[in-house]
């Protein structure tokens, strides 16, 4: 159960920490949008001071005039110091007039406060020397109070040396116990700097309680706010949170730049801590509004704070600028690498994928030639089976009657019918001519069942072949003995009992008649008609 407990209290911590990283990243963005309006809080702030000053003319009595210019005082003392000390010298001068000491140590402290932000320490130690606290009422000692602890928190940055700095931290809560005497220990004012004591007393918890209480009062977009923000932000650096400490530094700067509080000690602590964290580019950049707005205020104190910070981090973001420069450059040159070993391989690529297509062509034209090669062989195979068959057939028939006709010789010449024999010798031949003719066409147009209609194709319309009872005429007779490949006139002549030059006649007589060109004619015969395998 206690290790449940203890995991359980650890996923929490866990989630919690996680939550408030997420937070803080979008308050960084949020923050990054503010840094660049920030031109456009100035020109608001300019504004404001503008309308005041307009006012100036309207004051009819120097009270009026004192009060106008202290509304004018508390926009430019943390805006630009150089105006605001020429407003309070005004002030005290208008106080003079008046012979009002009130106003005047009003207008002193002022300028005590204007110096110790700018960095005129000597001018501030002569004013505070000047004024002697316990002769006071309470709301200026506490004023002057408050004006010296600021002072010296000053002082002890601007040294930054701990030799003086542990006798200025003496003399700053010996004023922090006095403002405290003289204030309402119910006030959030005495509370806050009841909280203040107890951070130097080395108690830093309660502290935080107290701060955030008071931070929860105020109102958001106002001084008191950022100030309260800043209070909650060192409270919980001392007490470890740097994710709370963050938070708290990124709601005090946006809110002092909204306000275009020139006097921005929160964006530096802020820049500084990023720093640590490796945030190096928006550290650079929170270092140079800090720069630029101290330059604006015209502080020579934070100046000299931001001098010992702003070279470190612009040296780490030089170094870093220059590091990603050598890994840019040094990707671009693998990049190249690449660039050229995929220009090389897609050439070779290339090259090789135009030799597959180019064997690829002469395998199809290959294979094409294979398939006329093999219908060629179905062909020539089919017609010397057909054929072969068929002559051997007429052969055997022809042979019978040879055989006939010689036992009939010799009965003939046994018996002396001498003059049958003679009469019988000279009978011609035609009916075996018929036969031979017959059996021919009828193979012939089994091999070849379309071959006619498609020897009309090649000639005029009025010149096509009309098969009569499946015979072939001998016009159609000599170009189906060339489409079974007998080329040879005399072969044709001897076949078909003509002579050579009567073979030729026919040839050219058909030629006459076709529609292509008759040196082509007999080659576009010998691919006529579609074999037949039944």
């Amino acid at each position: 159960m206690k290790h449940t407990l203890c995991l359980l209290l650890f996923l929490i911590g866990y989630l919690s920490n996680l939550c408030a990283k997420n937070e803080n990243d979008s308050l960084l963005t949020a923050l990054d949008k503010v840094i660049s309006q920030r031109r456009t809080y100035t020109e608001k702030k300019e504004n404001t001071i503008k309308t005041l000053k307009l006012q100036k003319a309207e004051q009819k009595t120097l009270e009026d005039l004192y009060r106008l210019n202290s509304q004018i005082i508390y926009q430019y003392e943390t805006f630009v110091c150089d105006s605001a000390e020429r407003y309070i010298n005004e002030n005290i001068e208008i106080a003079r007039k008046l012979n009002n000491q009130v106003f005047l140590l009003e207008g002193q402290l002022k300028l005590a406060f204007v110096y110790s932000l700018s960095g005129l320490f000597v001018q501030a130690t002569d004013i505070l020397k000047s004024i002697r606290c316990e002769t006071l009422p309470d709301y200026l000692k506490a004023l002057y109070c408050w004006n010296s602890i600021r002072y010296y928190e000053n002082l002890i940055k601007y040294t930054a040396d701990t030799k003086f700095s542990k006798e200025y931290q003496i003399k700053k809560e010996l004023y922090r116990d006095t403002v405290m005497s003289v204030l309402y220990k119910q006030s959030d004012e005495y509370l806050k700097e009841e909280a203040f004591k107890l951070q130097s007393e080395g108690q830093y918890a309660e502290p935080v309680r107290i701060l955030i209480g008071i931070y929860n009062k105020q109102k958001t977009d106002t001084h008191a706010y950022a100030m309260a923000a800043m209070g909650v932000a060192r409270a919980q650096l001392l007490v470890g949170d740097t994710i709370q400490e963050e938070k708290y530094l990124i709601l005090a700067a946006m809110t002092d730049i909204k306000l275009a509080v020139k006097e921005n000690e929160a964006l530096l602590t802020l820049a500084v801590n990023l720093f640590r964290k490796g945030d190096i580019d928006r550290a650079y950049n929170y270092v140079k509004v800090a720069l630029d707005d101290a330059i604006y205020y015209n502080s020579r104190f934070r100046n000299t704070v931001i001098a010992r910070i702003h070279p470190i981090i612009e040296s780490t973001y030089l170094y870093k600028l220059e590091q990603q420069k050598r890994n840019l450059r040094f990707y671009f040159f693998l990049t190249s690498i690449f660039v050229v070993a995929l220009t090389i391989t897609l050439y070779f690529n290339y090259r090789q994928t135009k030799a597959v297509s180019k064997a690829k062509r002469h395998l199809k034209n290959m294979n094409g030639k294979l398939i006329a090669l093999n219908q060629t062989l179905d062909e020539a195979n089919l017609i010397k089976e057909r054929y072969i068959g068929y002559f051997m057939n007429q052969c055997a028939v022809y042979i019978n009657k040879l055989d006939d006709y010689r036992k009939n010789v010799n009965r003939k010449i046994k018996t002396g019918q001498i003059d049958d024999l003679y009469k019988s010798s000279s009978r011609p031949f035609e009916k075996e001519l018929e036969e031979l003719y017959f059996n021919f066409d009828k193979a012939f147009l089994n091999l070849y069942p379309n071959f006619v209609e498609e020897f009309n194709s090649l000639l005029i319309p009025e010149e096509h072949f009309k098969l009569d009872k499946n015979r072939l005429n001998t016009e159609l007779r000599i170009f189906a003995l060339i489409r079974l490949g007998i080329t040879d006139v005399g072969q044709i002549a001897v076949f078909l009992h003509y002579s050579v030059q009567t073979i030729y006649n026919y040839k050219s007589k058909i030629k006459r008649l076709s529609l292509i060109d008759s040196n082509l004619f007999e080659e576009e015969v010998r691919k006529l008609g579609s074999l037949s395998y039944k």
